[in-house]
């Protein structure tokens, strides 16, 4: 007999295409003016994301097509690189923020974007809470819908939706995977990095244009891979910035 279901491929490219048209352009457009507001006035726009968001702070990072003035949250407690499981209990403890928000060098007039699919865990609600206290716009990537589903592990009881000045919503079912493999009980197919990294370029695409149009257009990457791709271009680009982000520094110091 014929297998009737869709191929899991197709259903999987049909669950990106639903989450990116779902997408709400006038939040992707109120986070571009905040994030126009801080680069016209000297600011940057600092990404902070645990786990496999802190790859969409570094994805918005020092690469062909995006602005200059982005500090992304880097540090070895974030990712993978100290195990699995320790970086899990890391996201889950507000104290981690100490260091991180110093290291970051908030000051008035940022912008900050914090990343976090469940938007429930310590650190993120932590680090929103933090670039709030020193006078940064805050703009929340979550998934609204699993996140009012479920409680904070914040001390104060917020979620991440509600600490930020903005929210944009990435549009993932809860729990992120999508697509139900036949013979398995685990859903597979995550999204949030697909419409995290779509909703990220889009809200810098439109906070440059707002900023050209006002004939301010921001500095911003070409590939140092096409055509010549000076490094001394790129140096200056990044040198003005130097003192505010870290990873334009020798030795990321």
């Amino acid at each position: 007999m014929q297998d009737l279901q869709p191929d899991p491929i197709d259903r999987y490219f049909t669950a990106i295409h639903h989450a990116l048209d779902s997408i709400r352009k006038r939040e992707v457009r109120e986070a571009a003016a905040l994030i126009a507001q801080a680069i016209e006035f000297g600011g940057i726009a600092h990404l902070f994301g645990t786990g496999h968001s802190n790859m969409l702070a570094q994805e918005v990072f020092h690469r062909a097509g995006g602005l200059v003035a982005v500090n992304p949250i880097i540090d070895p407690r974030l990712g993978f690189e100290r195990g699995a499981i320790e970086g899990t209990e890391f996201e889950r403890q507000a104290e981690g923020a100490d260091d991180l928000a110093r290291a970051a060098g908030f000051r008035a007039g940022d912008a900050g974007i914090v990343i976090s699919n469940s938007g429930r865990n310590s650190l993120p609600v932590e680090m929103g809470l933090r670039m709030k206290a020193a006078g940064l716009a805050v703009i929340a990537l979550t998934n609204v819908e699993q996140s009012r589903a479920a409680p904070s592990r914040h001390p104060s009881g917020k979620r991440l939706f509600e600490v930020a000045d903005v929210t944009l919503d990435n549009r993932c079912p809860p729990g992120d995977a999508a697509i139900q493999v036949p013979g398995m009980a685990t859903l597979l197919g995550p999204l949030s990095t697909i419409t995290g990294a779509a909703i990220l370029n889009a809200t810098f695409i439109e906070a440059a244009r707002l900023l050209a149009d006002q004939g301010k257009p921001p500095a911003a990457f070409v590939s140092a891979n096409v055509g010549g791709g000076g490094l001394e271009e790129l140096k200056a680009l990044t040198d003005p910035y130097s003192d505010r982000i870290r990873f334009y520094r020798p030795g990321g110091r």
